[in-house]
């Protein structure tokens, strides 16, 4: 009997990558549905990309849209760069871009110089990527492909906007990804206040929002494939450092917040202050390698390099197997996250 499950896709720039190992992984599993995705940031792209692909050309289409679009993040002529890098560890690596000329001044030019100060010399990035997807196929509402849900930030009220369906675009998947220290706000015409609006990166109100998976045409089963580090235990202290721990703490309330309000309904229900009519019993799972991201610095984040984006993908699809072998059978029955657990 098929699997059915949604996938909530955490945002965390070149990190992404991660997640992509763990999609791969779970395409080669026949007997995993994915009947809905939310995404933000990195989790949107990816959620593009696999619902396309597999409207496109089933299991092995997703596959393929994956590589696709993780090649085009990386692309670069970096022969020499994959040449000092090969002997050493992703780890290593990750430390020695951390502390490049380079790095360091990108970094410290984004601190100090607004992304409007560029005048006509802006260009974002991934546009071009962006703009190669067949929207045709991301926007469909078929049961050949999963649902998807893409989070952004408003601006104006710092609320978060799910877009969906036909709401779906080249600037919507833009603002789902829009770090306001490196790029413009995204202006698009927003259905919900009949007005164009400006938005940032979804991670700071939803990452990712995991609310729209509660309708109960979806199953109940959340698979979070997690990106950014729960806890360090390290105490941060250079600056690169510290900034960077506050973008996590910051990307990942929202999702704490959701993931409480789960555990309290699943407590009522428990408790039978609930009647199971009123509420669902959703079913969390987490996908997440939190050791080699908490080894792992900024500049991975930033910067994407084919070796960089190749090992992060390896370590997505062992993160992914470790969470079949042990968790598979729980799908589709109990949580294998202990939520209470994760509150204390």
């Amino acid at each position: 009997m098929s699997k059915r499950i949604n996938l909530a896709l955490q945002g965390g720039g070149a990190h992404g990558a991660f997640t992509w190992g763990v999609l791969d992984r779970l395409l080669s599993e026949e007997d995993v549905e994915v009947a809905a995705i939310t995404g933000t940031s990195a989790g949107a792209l990816n959620g593009a990309a696999f619902k396309s692909g597999m409207i496109a050309g089933g299991r092995e289409g997703a596959r393929d849209r994956l590589d696709w679009l993780w090649g085009e993040v990386g692309a670069r002529d970096d022969g020499a760069m994959q040449g000092w890098m090969a002997p050493f560890s992703l780890t290593q690596v990750s430390r020695a871009l951390e502390y490049s000329l380079p790095f360091l001044a990108a970094d410290t030019l984004s601190r100090i110089v607004s992304p409007y100060a560029y005048g006509p010399f802006y260009n974002n990035p991934l546009r071009p990527i962006v703009e190669q997807f067949d929207f045709d196929e991301v926007c469909a509402e078929t049961a050949s492909g999963p649902e998807l849900f893409i989070c952004a930030t408003r601006v104006r009220n710092g609320k978060v906007r799910v877009f969906k369906d036909s709401e779906i675009s080249t600037e919507a998947i833009l603002a789902s990804a829009c770090l306001p220290t490196l790029f413009r706000a995204v202006e698009v015409h927003d259905e919900e206040t009949g007005k164009v609006e400006a938005f940032w990166d979804g991670g700071y109100t939803g990452n990712p929002a995991l609310f729209p998976l509660f309708h109960k045409r979806l199953p109940r089963d959340i698979v979070v494939v997690n990106i950014n580090p729960l806890e360090r235990t390290e105490i941060p202290r250079t600056a690169q450092e510290i900034q960077n721990r506050i973008n996590e703490i910051s990307f990942n309330s929202s999702l704490l917040r959701e993931l409480r309000a789960i555990e309290f309904v699943q407590r009522l229900l428990e408790q039978g202050h609930l009647g199971k009519t009123d509420k669902r019993n959703m079913l969390v799972h987490m996908i997440a390698d939190d050791a080699l991201m908490n080894e792992l610095s900024v500049a991975t984040k930033l910067i994407a390099t084919p070796y960089t984006l190749a090992r992060l993908k390896e370590a997505g699809q062992r993160a992914a197997d470790r969470f079949l072998e042990h968790h598979k059978s729980d799908l589709n029955e109990r949580s294998s996250v202990d939520l209470v657990e994760m509150f204390q």
